[in-house]
């Protein structure tokens, strides 16, 4: 279909009206409708900054997708995406569909067997590599991995290393070709991405998504995403992952709205204080660290105080916000793990509305959450429209979606074994549903669930949230599989990580106070026998957590057992690796 054909026509609001469409579709209406409008700001290592406008990227992405179409690939080949996020990353994205191909995005933190299991499982036909930590461990198997005969296509500050050497730039690109005069629109249902799920346990899974799918989120805004073209965001999440790419691209695309970006994370608070975002979407893991630092600056005594003086409470909880970049947001999203209660009332005493969301790589994480005005402590909220939502025999999560994936790349058997017969996915994860208001609360994942020595089982989830709230942990995983009784693992945060003697007896004696009262309330044989204190952060790079800073939970079990009978026989409410 030639780019020229006039786009589907859409509200005020930005939302489609009966049309079918795809993100082509949308980007073209606004590429006509907002041409000279910035959509991507992009920061450079140099401290400047780059815009495109609408019309520009569709310029530069109709260049790219005349190379890709110079290959001669065949038809819907898949291509692979990877680097960190970048607005060149989306113009790419943007070309593979634009030249009738298939994106697969590939996380930048991957480890070299990762990445050449997925180039060679999705039989990919070109690697575009965007700018990557050339320092880091995982980098360097990821450069050994690439295979000498492979097309490679460098987006702008992609590493300079051998293997990419003589592979086409950029502004090679930019300079070289004509932008295409015809586009492939296609139809919603046709596959549009392979998203590879990072995964806690074994090799990832190609979840296939068409069209629709990943534009499931963006037919219901008025729940929670951002979806007016006078909104911003800051794009940092890696956009590998399907929550920053339906909560940040997809709907940007749809809905006309701005993205920033972020360098670093040296760079992240000037990043997020340029963008003032009118919504921010992130994992608990931020949400608490933000929390963390305002309290370390002002204690937690102090705000009861100044938020009860009615002249001196606004002005001290938007300065708060200020801080943070935050004081344009009306709303917050978190989601990928559970975040405390505790928290997220603090953010709406702010005056800063955090909702949660629950959703899968599988369901383009269209599945429930909770709602301003409508938020229960505990609960992930309610079915999003469209979602259907039911619990097993044994308290798994089934759930129906708008965005259920098309099934796994190249796995027939695993798709079937985690459908239903009526085609329910099955979450693995294990929840209670109100009867009356059928909201949904996450009690824990099938597979997280262990067993003592004793032979009890423990959910560690609900436990590990109470833990996670306080002021001087960065993470925590609570196990025990096959000990006398369980105990939480924890790492500190940055501001208490290099402690003098004395500090460490005052944290010492802190937690030891957070395992006395966590236990109060627990059954025997959850109650914690104690605190281990991790020496070391848990980073992607030891595999000791997932690129979203999700746990994997074998992964810590592995690297902390030579441990574990050492701090058992030491008797102690608190231990130091």
């Amino acid at each position: 279909m030639n780019s020229k054909t006039e786009p589907q026509r859409l509200n005020p609001a930005g939302a489609a009206h009966s049309t079918p469409t795809t993100p082509l579709h949308t980007f073209l209406h606004w590429e006509q409708e907002q041409a000279n409008v910035v959509w991507l700001t992009q920061p450079q290592a140099d401290g400047t900054v780059v815009t495109y406008t609408w019309a520009e990227a569709g310029i530069m992405a109709r260049k790219i997708a005349a190379y890709i179409q110079s290959l001669q690939l065949p038809e819907q080949s898949n291509i692979v995406l990877i680097g960190q996020n970048a607005a060149e990353w989306i113009i790419a994205d943007l070309a593979i569909w634009m030249s009738g191909h298939v994106s697969v995005p590939i996380y930048p933190t991957i480890n070299g067997k990762s990445f050449s299991y997925i180039v060679q499982h999705s039989a990919a036909k070109l690697l575009i590599i965007g700018r990557m930590d050339e320092n880091s461990a995982s980098f360097q198997e990821v450069a050994e991995a690439i295979a000498s005969d492979t097309a490679i296509f460098c987006l702008p500050d992609a590493p300079h290393i051998k293997p990419l050497q003589g592979a086409i730039q950029w502004q090679q690109i930019q300079t070289d070709y004509q932008p295409i005069a015809d586009i492939h629109l296609r139809d919603r249902e046709a596959l549009a991405t392979i998203v590879y799920t990072s995964g806690t346990t074994g090799e990832p899974k190609g979840v296939m998504h068409c069209f629709r799918s990943i534009c499931a989120p963006c037919e219901f805004p008025e729940v929670y995403l951002p979806s007016s073209s006078d909104d911003r965001v800051l794009s940092y999440l890696p956009l590998a992952h399907i929550g920053e790419r339906v909560a940040v691209e997809i709907p940007s695309l749809y809905f006309g709205f701005q993205i920033y970006f972020n360098y670093s994370l040296a760079t992240f608070p000037a990043d997020l204080k340029r963008a003032r975002p009118t919504s921010f979407f992130s994992v608990p893991r931020l949400w608490t660290k933000f929390y963390q630092a305002v309290n370390a600056k002002l204690p937690p005594w102090k705000q009861r105080i100044l938020f009860a003086l009615p002249f001196i409470s606004k002005r001290i909880k938007k300065k708060i916000l200020e801080g943070m970049g935050l004081d344009h947001a009306r709303l917050g999203m978190t989601a990928a793990a559970p975040l405390a209660a505790e928290i997220v009332s603090w953010y709406r005493s702010l005056g800063l509305e955090l909702i949660e969301l629950f959703g899968m790589t599988e369901n383009a994480a269209t599945s429930h959450g909770t709602r301003v005005g409508q938020i229960t402590p505990g609960f992930v909220g309610f079915p999003h429209p469209g979602v259907e939502c039911r619990l097993d025999d044994s308290g798994e999560i089934l759930v129906k979606s708008p965005g259920q994936m098309l099934g796994y790349y190249r796995q027939p058997e695993m798709t079937a074994a985690c459908l239903t017969d009526d085609g329910f996915f099955r979450t693995g994860d294990k929840g209670v549903i109100d009867g009356k208001t059928k909201q949904l609360k996450i009690t824990g994942r099938v597979k997280d669930l262990f067993k003592t020595a004793k032979g009890k089982f423990v959910a560690p989830v609900p436990i590990e949230n109470e833990l996670g709230a306080h002021q001087g942990i960065e993470t925590v995983c609570v196990t025990g599989r096959g000990h006398p009784q369980p105990f939480a693992l924890v790492t500190l945060s940055p501001e208490v990580q290099h402690s003098s003697e004395a500090e460490r007896t005052a944290i010492e004696s802190d937690l030891a106070m957070l395992l006395e009262h966590t236990n109060a309330h627990l059954e025997d044989h959850e109650q914690l026998s104690f605190i281990a204190i991790g020496s070391t952060p848990w980073t992607v790079e030891l595999g000791l957590v997932t690129p979203t800073l999700k746990v994997k939970r074998d992964c810590i079990d592995e690297y902390y057992e030579p441990k574990i009978g050492q701090w058992f026989a030491a008797k102690k409410p608190v231990v130091w690796e």
